[in-house]
């Protein structure tokens, strides 16, 4: 149990961490000592206490004083004044980048995400008819070829803007999303060039994996934009 007595140390920050670091920690640790994920209920309580602290730029100010009484003599209420409104500042900036990047990076790649994962099932039916029919084969080919064009407009949009510190582990999964769907097609691909079964089985299977991980991505984007 972590017990709540430095709100730095129950998030594993330093005390001079921005605003957008500790409210990383933050999500990343509840997400890891969540009780949906086996984590610690008593956990997740220090974890909040903590964030309330620390996720308030003037409780912060008033907690940093009364952390270094010293420190009280030495600055104004003028200096603490301009403190609480660089932190609330730093906030807000890092909550208005993560919006844009929400909106204007991951929300067109998931849609191009969609449009990939989601026609396959349809897609691999037609083709179930008959593999060795030209036409079917080419309608297979065709929809692998677009895909990959999409996935890779998806990538240049994925490098078009910085990930925010506040997603950076949202980021990184997203680009596993990328990985997943590219080894899947280039499985697919080598069926169409020589009817292993094997290569189709291992490609259906990784847009499998991929469709759960972006399932999961729409979910986490629920969490960043209520946090």
């Amino acid at each position: 149990m972590v017990e709540m007595n430095d709100p730095y140390a129950v998030l594993g920050v330093s005390c001079h961490a921005s605003a957008a670091e500790i409210k990383a920690a933050y999500r990343q640790l509840v997400k890891q000592h969540h009780p949906d994920a086996g984590g610690d209920e008593q956990h997740i309580l220090a974890l909040n206490a903590a964030w309330e602290v620390l996720g308030d730029a003037e409780r912060r100010c008033a907690f940093d004083r009364s952390r270094l009484p010293q420190q009280r003599h030495a600055s104004t209420p003028a200096q603490d004044l301009h403190q609480v409104r660089r932190a609330h500042g730093q906030a807000v900036a890092a909550d208005d980048a993560l919006a844009v990047w929400l909106r204007q990076v991951y929300a067109p790649i998931d849609r191009l995400l969609g449009e990939v994962i989601n026609p396959f099932p349809a897609q691999l039916k037609a083709l179930a008819a008959d593999p060795y029919d030209d036409a079917l084969m080419e309608a297979f080919c065709h929809y692998l070829e677009k895909s990959m064009q999409k996935l890779s407009r998806a990538k240049q949009l994925f490098q078009s803007l910085p990930t925010p510190a506040s997603a950076r582990g949202f980021g990184l999964s997203v680009y596993h999303c990328f990985s997943e769907v590219e080894d899947a097609f280039s499985e697919l691909e080598r069926y169409t060039m020589g009817y292993v079964d094997s290569y189709l089985r291992d490609g259906r299977e990784m847009l499998r994996e991929a469709k759960q991980r972006r399932q999961r991505l729409q979910h986490e984007r629920r969490r960043l934009e209520i946090g």
